[in-house]
């Protein structure tokens, strides 16, 4: 606010307008499957999480149609990491109900590029999954500079 010269009315005004726009794009997925909406999925995805200072995830809960039933930021972390832990996404989808998850996070850097732990972790959340019945369809990650899929990228 300081370093822009905006008044809190301004920024008050702006954050109204961000939410606004997220609530928007957040209801183009309610109501279908999330799977058949993947580009209104990774657009909205894209507006909440790439210009963040620091690593979010976010896991998405659906259930047998696909259909979203819980979008939960679960963990905020660094500029560079965010610890995620496959014990609380699986309690987390036995909670929901849920039989798929999607997780998402973001990269600071604006580099979608999977780490190599963004690989592992993906690989320990699908095997988890498997023994619980709860699918993961894909990690998304999200930078400002584009977005990357594992599954899209074989990399699971």
């Amino acid at each position: 606010m300081k370093r822009e010269g905006l008044s809190e009315g301004v920024v008050a005004a702006l954050k109204i307008a961000e939410a606004t726009a997220l609530r928007l794009l957040e209801t183009r997925l309610e109501g279908r499957p999330v799977l058949s909406g993947w580009e209104a999925l990774q657009e909205y995805l894209h507006a909440a999480m790439a210009h963040s200072p620091v690593e979010e995830v976010r896991v998405l809960f659906l259930n047998a149609k696909n259909m979203l039933i819980a979008n939960e930021a679960m963990w905020r972390g660094s500029v560079d990491e965010a610890s995620m832990h496959v014990r609380e996404v699986m309690k987390r989808a036995m909670a929901h109900g849920a039989t798929a998850i999607i997780i998402v996070h973001n990269h600071p850097s604006g580099d979608p590029t999977p780490s190599q732990a963004d690989v592992k972790l993906t690989r320990e959340l699908a095997e988890a999954g498997r023994h619980m019945k709860v699918m993961v369809h894909d990690h998304i990650i999200i930078g400002s500079q584009g977005r990357s899929s594992l599954r899209s990228l074989g990399l699971m």
